[in-house]
């Protein structure tokens, strides 16, 4: 395909002169995959962005990491919290995430923090501390205080699944969005370079590097499902 360096991308859609629009929705693609690479490897930089959405996180669980902090438990606040950004940052499964940080909690859980913890779970503090104190004395809790423990959990389970899947959330859409600033920003260069400098192909390189991250993902099935439109409309023509 020859292509003069003024020419206008659209007119050359237009014209034909692309003849292939399912290779130009595969390029697409390709070129928000590889955008999408590029904002991965930024990890080796103090986690990149993966740091997005770990705030979330360490807000939701400092009512209870304060709690712990405020004695002396062998693996306290900062431990804790150490531990469970390394998981984030190297991409553990979310489940596993979400288990370790109810584990380190609960292990926690001890005489001297027990009021705190209640406290903060809204559980009747003299029954978590009966049992914070027979799990210390290395017993079984009361089935009177079975309650209190299990209460405790629930409340710890739901605020960690909450704190886990908006920081879920907002890492994705922070990669998402600057995986799409670096296509806009590739496909200007690399567009621009070889159609020319002109209002058009501007905006619609614009175009391109917005869409090339969302497309990413479907590029093959749209590419495939526009050569087979292709060639459906070849065969009624006949």
């Amino acid at each position: 395909m020859d292509v003069t360096p003024s020419t206008s991308v659209i007119q050359a859609l237009l014209n034909g002169s692309v003849s292939n629009l399912a290779n130009l929705v595969t390029a697409i693609g390709a070129l928000g995959g590889a955008s999408m690479g590029l904002v991965d490897t930024t990890k080796m930089f103090r986690g990149g962005p993966s740091n997005f959405g770990f705030g979330f996180i360490e807000d939701g669980l400092a009512p209870f990491l304060d709690a712990i902090a405020s004695n002396a438990a062998p693996f306290g606040k900062h431990a804790i919290l150490r531990t469970l950004k390394g998981d984030w940052l190297n991409g553990a499964a979310k489940p596993d995430q979400k288990a370790k940080a109810k584990s380190l909690i609960q292990l926690s859980l001890s005489p001297a923090n027990a009021a705190a913890l209640a406290n903060v779970a809204a559980v009747d503090a003299g029954a978590l501390l009966s049992a914070a104190q027979k799990k210390a004395d290395g017993g079984a809790a009361a089935a009177e205080n079975t309650g209190a423990l299990a209460q405790f959990e629930s409340v710890l389970t739901a605020v960690i699944d909450e704190a886990y899947e908006r920081g879920d959330q907002k890492y994705r859409n922070a990669a998402k969005t600057l995986a799409m600033g670096t296509s806009v920003v590739l496909s200007e260069i690399a567009g621009m370079s070889i159609w020319g400098h002109s209002q058009e192909n501007l905006i619609f390189f614009l175009v391109t590097g917005l869409i090339a991250t969302p497309l990413a993902p479907i590029a093959k099935d749209v590419a495939s499902a526009l050569q087979t439109a292709a060639t459906t409309a070849g065969v009624l023509k006949k």
